[in-house]
């Protein structure tokens, strides 16, 4: 549904829900003659009192370039807004014109949680509003499939739908990574053991005639353009699992926000030095993108997930690039005082996860008309965390997190997160660029945003260091996938050309 908002409407406030599980999507174009908003932007978008083609933000491609994520208020667009975890709209009338006032607020600072002896985690209930927050969402019309790895968090889902009964409802689906950070046997044994049905989605190195045609199809129906490194691998996915379209997708992100994200000893320890590089701001102009130097020169925000080219090669490639650092050391400033605990979660779960992890899954349903369902995001869910006692959460010692889901999955199912580690889910994006290097380099041309003389000079040098080894070479093919993803978004998004 799309909300009208004009400047003989009252004053209003706009927020997001606890955990951003429903963000609001703002258009609110430059004359502030009107306001429009909704909890779907592709519906949103498609309204016919949004203009098309819609203008792109030179200040949202500075952000993906140098940064990774467009922090929220703002997005890749001049006149779209969106509104996260903590993020409050104040819609008012001035000279009749429709002004709006953005401020954030974090809903989940630790200092708000009960003491130990005010409250004990009750597991079955925690299983029980998982099941029905994850429940509620689905639409029974729809197949549905939970991303499921060794974690914990989907581990957690799982296990609440199991003992809700719906193992013959949900299909478990599995990303096959390369080499040790594989967990699709796990998850395979995981799901045998709760009863569901189970596949496994293998990573597509040589792009076939069906690949390129759902990577086209992907970017023309994706409403924001997004960095994250496991981006591609989305529409490889709906090629061997075509049941995916128009399903329901479970995802069990969400819930970092408010069971808290520890900062790691090298977090703190970045924290620390970042105060000093971060005031050499005049340095990233001198640097390479594939330098060690350069994520060095990150403010204590950046450190949050965050990272890209360096300054200089951002204003070569984009010719209305501008310098994200005023943002970022202003968000740091902001967030000097506080806890890390409360600095690091806060940035991360707000900007780096909102905004670039659980985006692409968002990016990816709304491109094939699923139906995204992110239970750990329920409001109810995330109020309960939110009070829950920080000893049932995390151990500031050993950095641990998500104490009470170690132990209910250990309990209940066997599954020592201990003793397994912190596996991940990797993407061999690097060799996606050398195995299809024709394909991506005409996409990365036919871009009209790069200035092409430097991107020629840009985009030779980085790929000849990708011939290389090392941190540098990594980081160039970090750059050129990026450059890619931007291209294919600004070359094909039909809200866009």
């Amino acid at each position: 549904m799309i909300n009208h908002h004009t400047p003989e409407t009252p004053n209003t406030t706009l927020q997001s829900d606890l955990a951003g599980e429903y963000p609001r999507y703002l258009y609110w174009p430059k004359d502030k003659l009107t306001l429009l908003y909704s909890h779907s932007i592709t519906e949103l978008l498609d309204d016919p009192r949004v203009p098309k083609p819609l203008a792109i933000s030179s200040e949202g491609i500075s952000f993906l370039l140098q940064s990774g994520v467009v922090p929220p208020p703002k997005t890749a667009y001049q006149d779209i807004y969106i509104l996260g975890i903590g993020d409050t709209a104040g819609v008012t009338s001035v000279n009749g014109k429709v002004d709006i006032n953005f401020t954030h607020v974090f809903p989940f600072m630790n200092a708000n949680r009960l003491s130990p002896d005010a409250m004990q985690p009750d597991e079955g209930l925690i299983l029980q509003m998982l099941a029905e927050a994850t429940i509620s969402r689905i639409d029974l019309s729809r197949p549905s499939f939970l991303f499921h790895s060794a974690g914990k968090d989907s581990n957690s889902i799982a296990l609440a739908l199991a003992e809700a009964g719906w193992q013959d409802k949900v299909t478990l689906i599995t990303h096959k990574s390369k080499g040790a950070a594989d967990e699709s046997e796990i998850s395979a044994k995981i799901a045998k053991q709760l009863g569901f049905k189970h596949q496994v989605l293998h990573e597509v190195d040589q792009l076939k005639a069906e690949h390129h045609a759902a990577i086209e199809d992907y970017f023309v129906n994706a409403p924001f353009p997004c960095t994250d490194n496991v981006t591609l691998a989305y529409p490889l996915y709906s090629v061997q699992i075509p049941e995916l379209r128009g399903a329901n997708l479970i995802d069990g992100g969400g819930n970092d926000s408010h069971m808290t994200t520890p900062p790691s000893r090298r977090d703190l320890k970045t924290h620390k030095f970042a105060t000093l590089t971060s005031k050499l701001p005049g340095f990233r102009n001198h640097v390479k993108s594939e330098s060690v130097i350069n994520p060095l020169l990150r403010t204590q925000a950046e450190w949050c997930g965050m990272g890209g080219m360096s300054l200089a090669d951002a204003n070569s490639l984009y010719p209305d690039n501008s310098s994200v650092y005023p943002h970022w050391n202003r968000e740091s400033l902001k967030r000097q005082s506080w806890d890390h605990y409360d600095f690091k979660t806060d940035i991360l779960t707000s900007v780096t996860a909102a905004e670039l992890h659980i985006r692409k899954v968002r990016i990816f349903a709304d491109a094939i008309a699923a139906n995204f369902v992110l239970p750990f995001a329920n409001a109810s869910l995330a109020d309960y965390f939110a009070r829950m006692p920080e000893t049932y959460l995390f151990d500031r010692k050993t950095q641990k997190n998500k104490l009470i889901l170690r132990k209910i999955l250990k309990d209940r199912i066997g599954l020592d997160s201990d003793a397994l580690g912190k596996m991940g889910f990797s993407y061999d994006s690097r060799t996606i660029v050398l195995q299809n290097w024709e394909t991506i380099a005409r996409e990365i041309y036919a871009c009209p945003l790069w200035n092409k003389p430097s991107l020629e000079k840009l985009v030779t040098r980085m790929r000849g260091r990708m011939n290389g080894k090392g941190w540098g070479s990594r980081s160039a093919g970090r750059m050129l996938y990026r450059v890619y993803l931007v291209s294919c978004w600004r070359n094909k998004c039909r809200w866009v050309v």
